[in-house]
């Protein structure tokens, strides 16, 4: 009985390590409609950026309406200079879903021109994979906006089956040994 109940607390425990390694969906601006022209520096979705901790395979989704902007994928140096003529990639569609696909900065701009220019933009910065399970993050310090809106996905789904078929063979043994 004793090795039952430590089997299932050890199967608790690698669990809850399962679940900090899923990739999330952050919503840009922790709320719909926050791709807009800030009103102040603190506004800036910089600073919801700064407060948030990606990790790769997480999600970034803007909403904002098709007719009046777009969203652009852009270099570091046409980041600075909010230079719309070269993308790395182009969205129109007003619900843009972007995978973080790797560790480091990933930076976009309005394709609006001019919204570039009064502030509409953002850089995230990913965490390497190696991060998720050793170096927590400490809590990031308050902020005056709303933090980020964090849904989980179904990425963890396969990793979630080749435990539940192992707890499946674990529980055999248990109950094998039980019979004995």
């Amino acid at each position: 009985m004793a090795l039952l109940r430590a089997l299932l607390s050890s199967m608790l425990l690698v669990s809850f390590f399962i679940s900090l390694t899923e990739a999330r969906e952050f919503l840009v601006g922790g709320k719909t409609n926050a791709w807009k022209i800030p009103s102040s520096e603190t506004e800036s979705l910089n600073k919801w950026a700064e407060a948030s901790r990606f990790q790769v395979g997480d999600s970034l989704v803007w909403n904002y309406d098709p007719s009046k902007d777009s969203l652009l994928q852009v270099s570091k140096k046409d980041y600075d200079s909010c230079n719309t003529s070269s993308p790395i990639a182009v969205y129109k569609d007003g619900n843009t879903k972007v995978k973080l696909d790797k560790s480091g900065p990933f930076y976009f701009i309005s394709g609006t021109q001019g919204n570039c220019e009064k502030g509409l933009k953002l850089v995230t910065v990913v965490l390497s994979g190696r991060r998720k399970f050793f170096n927590v993050s400490p809590a990031p310090s308050p902020v005056e906006f709303e933090g980020p809106a964090v849904a989980p996905t179904s990425d963890g789904t396969s990793l979630k089956g080749g435990f539940m078929a192992i707890f499946g063979v674990l529980m055999r043994l248990v109950l094998l040994e039980m019979l004995m």
